[in-house]
């Protein structure tokens, strides 16, 4: 790491934990939480069926319950979490689970306000769609900003046009853009999420997506492993042929080469991505979470390599992408 001069504690790239413990000085958690939303994607506002990819617990698969009420929910994670080894800590709420602000106003607020009135939230982490940001709602939003520790959380997923088709996105990189424009307007964090290994993107294209994303405004990132899991719309595309898994090896030097072409002041919110193991198809190797992890941090020490190690060489390719 010597001959970088960007360091991130124990690890090589910026990470999430690294980032909350020098904020907060003390372990934070982040409770993910289902407040019974829909998606417009599913429900007919921009469109039905959802993202291929998205499973029926509309990428909340380690949610808690939406029958549940939001202080129940995070009371029962909390108990499982202090059931294992974390027995202190302060705690982050996560809205998860499908589009976290596609809702009337008053609903939003009745969610975001009751785990914000739980002992130990410090924070708020919502998870949600780039055409799902109203005035009335982005406006609430720069409200709670002043009062909170606050992330939204975008689901960009690819920066390429015929991907989100063949992904039924159902918004493009423009309405993206846009959508971290307003939220920045008010100096709301925002973490723009991606996903390698979608079908028919070869390595180029999922290095101009992360790419895309390090030549925004925005503050972090999560990189995820594309995961296939029964029941999800993407099956069909499966069986005929036109989805394929990366190996992990394929993955670990994507996810290096993606981390050294990051800002090193972006946080990186997570680096792979899990589903429940009795729904996943593959790739099997993304149960080993562990291994995943690891073998990152390997090939990052194995190449003398960082986040940010050639942010500032990339910078041409960054505004000259096709796809600025």
């Amino acid at each position: 790491m010597e001959k970088f001069k960007y360091s991130f504690g124990d690890k090589r790239y910026h990470t999430w934990n690294y980032h909350l413990k020098n904020k907060f000085n003390e372990k934070i958690f982040k409770v993910a939480l289902d407040a019974g939303f829909d998606c417009p994607n599913r429900d007919g506002t921009v469109a039905y069926g959802g993202c291929t990819f998205c499973s029926v617990a509309g990428s909340g698969d380690f949610a808690g319950d939406s029958v549940d009420p939001i202080p129940v929910q995070f009371e029962k994670i909390r108990a499982d979490m202090q059931s294992r080894k974390w027995k202190h800590g302060k705690y982050i709420a996560y809205f998860q689970s499908f589009t976290n602000t596609h809702a009337p106003l008053a609903v939003l607020k009745e969610k975001f306000e009751s785990a914000l009135e739980i002992e130990g939230v410090v924070g708020l982490s919502i998870g949600t769609r780039p055409d799902c940001l109203p005035d009335d709602v982005v406006e609430y939003l720069a409200q709670l900003n002043n009062r909170t520790y606050l992330w939204v959380e975008l689901g960009l997923q690819t920066a390429h046009e015929e991907t989100s088709r063949l992904i039924n996105r159902a918004h493009d990189l423009t309405c993206y853009i846009e959508g971290v424009r307003k939220l920045r307007k008010h100096d709301i964090n925002v973490c723009s999420h991606i996903i390698d290994g979608l079908p028919g993107e070869d390595y180029e294209m999922m290095m101009d997506t992360c790419r895309t994303v390090a030549g925004m405004d925005v503050q972090g990132i999560k990189i995820h492993l594309l995961h296939l899991l029964k029941g999800t719309p993407m099956i069909k595309q499966y069986e005929k042929g036109m989805v394929s898994f990366l190996s992990q090896e394929e993955y670990t030097d994507l996810v290096v080469d993606q981390l050294e072409i990051l800002p090193p002041e972006m946080v990186v919110h997570r680096i792979t991505g899990d589903g429940p193991i009795d729904q996943l198809i593959g790739p099997m190797w993304s149960t080993d979470k562990w291994s995943v992890l690891n073998g990152i941090d390997d090939a990052l020490k194995r190449r003398d390599t960082c986040q940010g190690a050639k942010y500032e060489e990339d910078a041409y390719a960054r505004t000259h992408t096709a796809l600025r």
